[in-house]
């Protein structure tokens, strides 16, 4: 099974995602390549992160299963093709425009979209990460698009308010999936 948790930058995704792990360990999550700099704090494993150049190559090589440029600071962000351990169902961590790319390929695929409990909140957590406000104001309001989008998209809307109870929504979803013949 893929599982998807989309969502806009600052929602909480990876966090939503580190606790559904600690809740399922049947789970595997592919990890991202970005050509973005590691944010302070940041764990060096969050992304696989690389230059612009190697990202290219890769690209063109047929290397990822969906990749996309952020409007606004050109920063690369990509999927690579999938290779699970056997009998684990995968977690890709993505924005909604790489969901809507693997739903293409992967109509089968499990779309779970999440989002902040208000815009405030959104930018409060960009803000905290490190965002400066410039950045800030372009991914909220990018974000309020990639929603209305993601809203259509997803089989599942989850609201991150409160990220264990978020968390055990998301494995709710996936067992009811899972359960399904």
């Amino acid at each position: 099974m893929i599982l998807i948790v989309a969502g806009p930058g600052g929602v909480g995704k990876g966090t939503v995602v580190s606790r559904l792990l600690q809740l399922d360990p049947g789970l595997w999550v592919s990890r991202s390549w970005t050509t973005r700099p590691r944010r302070p704090g940041e764990a060096e494993d969050a992304y696989v992160f690389v230059d612009r150049d190697t990202f290219l190559r890769h690209r063109d090589a047929g290397g990822f299963l969906e990749w996309t440029e952020f409007p606004g600071n050109g920063q690369l962000y990509g999927t690579p093709r999938l290779v699970a351990p056997d009998g684990r169902d995968v977690v890709l961590e993505i924005e909604v425009d790489g969901a809507r790319q693997v739903r293409a390929l992967h109509p089968e695929a499990v779309v779970v979209l999440v989002v902040a409990p208000s815009a405030e909140e959104q930018a409060a957590r960009l803000r905290r990460r490190g965002d400066d406000e410039a950045s800030v104001a372009r991914r909220v309001a990018f974000g309020r698009e990639e929603e209305v989008a993601g809203r259509e998209l997803a089989d599942h809307v989850v609201v991150n308010d409160d990220v264990d109870r978020a968390a055990r929504e998301v494995a709710g979803i996936l067992a009811a999936h899972r359960a399904r013949p």
